[in-house]
């Protein structure tokens, strides 16, 4: 997410990230004060609205996000609480990118009611395998009785060593899973994503070797959304790495 956002917005979009995460990482990369005041918690609280909680491009979170969370839990309404919040600034921006919390709860049940499109991530491990389809069951279950719009804009295989025979058999049993929706560009493992991330800097500058695999990822979701320009300036990108 940290790595898209940032080279999405390399190619010229316009790109709000919303910090979905009490832990707050993607906050902390684009250097957001994590006392930032609002954050996504009041949004959700109902204490500010969306444009008011904006630091420069991203809704942060904090660990206040959790308790907006029980919060919501008691309204009415509540999953459609978000997409609400953001339809105040949606014309604003050409992508609104979410970054959702591990767990399957209320918080990303909210982002799938707000997104048009879901893009999951998968690690190269059997329990991450087993975490993949339980999200399918609810991104599936969101669709179906709280957003029909909703669609599947991939599932990325991420940190994976495709050098491995366990790599390589655990991407052919999540193409086994999810078909035609898993992105046909995988992503390295390294521990130089952490280290961009400690820098804030995007992966493509601080090891360019590597950052080229999120620049791939990035040209195959906007070929997806049909966002040619952006498009070609990720690949005019890719061409100066090589």
């Amino acid at each position: 997410m940290l790595h898209l956002t940032a080279a999405f917005r390399d190619a010229g979009l316009r790109v709000l990230a919303v910090d979905l995460d009490p832990q707050g990482n993607l906050s902390d990369y684009f250097d957001v004060d994590p006392e930032a005041d609002p954050t996504i918690g009041d949004v959700l609280a109902g204490r500010a609205n969306a444009r008011a909680a904006t630091h420069d491009g991203v809704i942060p979170a904090n660990l206040s996000l959790a308790e907006a969370e029980l919060t919501l839990a008691g309204k009415m309404g509540r999953e459609l609480t978000l997409r609400r919040a953001l339809a105040d600034v949606a014309d604003d921006y050409d992508l609104i990118l979410i970054d959702c919390p591990p767990a399957l709860g209320l918080l990303t049940v909210n982002a799938l009611v707000a997104a048009d499109h879901a893009l999951l991530s998968s690690e190269a491990q059997y329990f991450a395998l087993q975490g993949v389809e339980q999200a399918l069951e609810v991104i599936e279950l969101a669709r179906d009785s709280l957003n029909p719009g909703l669609q599947w804009l991939g599932v990325l295989f991420n940190i994976a060593d495709m050098r491995t025979v366990h790599s390589r058999e655990a991407f052919e049993s999540l193409r086994e899973h999810v078909g035609d929706r898993l992105l046909e560009v995988t992503v390295r493992q390294s521990i130089a994503y952490a280290e961009s991330a400690e820098r804030a800097v995007p992966i493509y500058e601080h090891r360019p070797d590597l950052g080229s695999d999120y620049l791939r990822v990035a040209e195959e979701i906007l070929r997806r959304l049909a966002l040619e320009d952006a498009r070609k300036q990720v690949a005019d990108r890719l061409a100066a790495l090589a």
